[in-house]
C-alpha cells in the first residue's frame, strides 16, 4: 500500500500550498489530465484552469501527462501552453523518465499531481518523487479507470482507519 500513498492530499488543484511546495525546492509539476485538471466532458482547459496555470508558470515548470490518447491531451497542452505526453503508460514509469529526460528535468525537484492512486500516486512511487493526490474532480471516469476506482476505495477505507490520510496534511 505504501506504493499509493500519497505525501500530501488536497481537495483539488486550486488549494495546493503551491508556495510551500516551491520553499521545499519543487520547480516541476506534472499534472495528470482527466479528473484532476479537466473533466472528461471538457474538451479544453477552463479559464479558471487557465488563470491558475499562467500563476503557476512563473515560478513552475509545469507539464501535463495523461494515459488518454493525443487528440485528448494535446489541446488542454497547447491551450495552456505547456509540454504535454499522451499515452504516458502511467504508472510504468518508462515514458515519463524519457519525456523528463529529453526535457533536462531532475527527478529531485519533481512533484506529481493527480487523482488517481494506481497510476498516479504509484508513478510518483516509482519516480521517487513528490506525490500529491487531489479528489476526481466528478466521478464519471473511462470505463477502463472503473476497476482502479474500486480498488482505491479499499485503500481510502484502510488509510483512514489507519489515520493515514487527512486532507491538507503533509506526509512526505
Amino acid at each position: 500500500m505504501e506504493r499509493y500513498k500519497p505525501d500530501i492530499y488536497q481537495k483539488d488543484i486550486f488549494h495546493i500550498d503551491y508556495s510551500s511546495l516551491y520553499q521545499k525546492g519543487i520547480r516541476v509539476l506534472l499534472f495528470d489530465l482527466d479528473n484532476t485538471v479537466g473533466t472528461l466532458a471538457e474538451k479544453k482547459p477552463t479559464q479558471e484552469v487557465m488563470k491558475l496555470f499562467s500563476k503557476l508558470k512563473k515560478k513552475f515548470t509545469c507539464f501535463l501527462l495523461s494515459n488518454s490518447l493525443k487528440y485528448r491531451v494535446k489541446p488542454f497542452g497547447e491551450a495552456l501552453q505547456i509540454p504535454h505526453l499522451s499515452m504516458a503508460m502511467k504508472p510504468m514509469g518508462w515514458r515519463v523518465k524519457k519525456f523528463l529526460k529529453k526535457n533536462d528535468i531532475s527527478l529531485d525537484q519533481v512533484a506529481i499531481i493527480g487523482d488517481q492512486f494506481m497510476t498516479d500516486m504509484a508513478l510518483g512511487y516509482r519516480l521517487q518523487v513528490l506525490r500529491i493526490y487531489v479528489d476526481p474532480l466528478t466521478s464519471k471516469d473511462y470505463k477502463i479507470t472503473s476497476f482502479n476506482r474500486y480498488r482505491e476505495k479499499k485503500i481510502m477505507k484502510r488509510y483512514e482507519q489507519l489515520k493515514l490520510f487527512e486532507r491538507g496534511k503533509y506526509y512526505g
